[in-house]
């Protein structure tokens, strides 16, 4: 099969690169375009007018301005980005018969900053909250609203919306960033009492999903991406600590009284306020039944424990 992946510098195109280019032509699609090991050829975003790039038979659409936990980008860079490339290249592939599959990697932020209920399915109503989340969802809805307005154009073709959520893998530890560093440091974990679930997603897993995309036959529309179990902070912490071969270091403070001091630091500027508070306790469990069962699989091939114990065994030998 030849696949076009754009964004194939980032962390998730070299590793796609890996798990797909020993059985597929792999052609890259990026800002810049030098030579990378596993891919035919990369070109560059001007080349989607000028007819260079060769017929392929499915597109992987990876490029994408990241989520800025520091809110420091300014809002239209996220739309320029995240909207208008995604356009751009969902264009491409509409006006080439011979392209049958075209992943787009969205994110559950496109969906909700916060998820209602236990646990965030694909049939909730998006909400995002910020430019890169409202950015997402409007590829989204461009690319949903292409396949209703012209069904029989995409009959034979896969178009698939994933929304992966957090994505994590060896070299590449993404927003563990904070709490590594707390455990790293050996600084004890204050917010004990707190059992919060949040969700991962391997790359392993994410890599073996889209192999298993592009040989798969399934309905087109939106599925999330993730491991199959939640894990806690105090879990997480726990994994880490394994990892490094330490014990962790949890502390049980009352939520009240956590909860009080975080207040404060709302009016005095401490590092603890109730925005980073609700932050760091919320819960945010994806379900990923919906890709399983489109695949025709039980569980993801990699636990969620041992994706992560390899993430931060990468970053200890970094």
């Amino acid at each position: 099969m030849k696949i076009l992946i754009t964004g194939v510098h980032g962390f998730v195109g070299s590793n796609l690169v890996k798990a797909l280019s020993d059985r597929n032509e792999i052609y890259g699609l990026d800002i810049v375009a030098p030579q990378k090991d596993g891919v035919v050829k990369t070109f560059s975003w001007s080349d989607l007018d000028n007819g260079s790039i060769p017929e392929v038979d499915a597109i992987i659409h990876l490029a994408g301005k990241a989520h800025d936990t520091k809110n420091k980008s300014a809002a239209d860079i996220y739309f320029k980005v995240n909207t208008d490339l995604t356009k751009k290249i969902f264009d491409y592939f509409s006006s080439h018969d011979g392209i049958k599959k075209f992943i787009f990697f969205s994110s559950v932020k496109a969906a909700v900053n916060k998820v209602p209920g236990d646990v965030l399915t694909e049939d909730v109503t998006p909400s995002p909250v910020g430019p890169y989340g409202e950015s997402k969802v409007k590829a989204e809805e461009y690319i949903l609203k292409c396949l209703g307005d012209a069904p029989a154009k995409y009959q034979g073709c896969d178009v698939i919306i994933l929304r992966p959520c957090m994505i994590h893998g060896p070299g590449n530890k993404g927003n563990l960033n904070l709490l590594y560093g707390v455990v790293s440091k050996r600084i004890p974990w204050p917010l004990g009492a707190f059992e919060n679930k949040r969700t991962f997603t391997s790359i392993d897993n994410l890599s073996f999903v889209i192999d298993r995309l592009l040989h798969t036959n399934v309905e087109s529309g939106i599925y999330n991406m993730a491991d199959d179990d939640a894990l806690s902070t105090n879990e997480l912490i726990a994994v880490m600590c394994q990892a490094m071969g330490r014990s962790p270091h949890i502390l049980r403070i009352s939520k009240g009284l956590i909860k009080s001091t975080a207040k404060l630091g709302d009016y005095l500027h401490l590092p603890l306020n109730t925005f980073r508070l609700e932050k760091l306790t919320e819960n945010y469990v994806v379900s990923n039944r919906k890709i399983k069962q489109a695949l025709g699989i039980d569980s993801m091939p990699v636990k969620a424990t041992d994706g992560l114990t390899l993430t931060i065994k990468s970053f200890q030998n970094k």
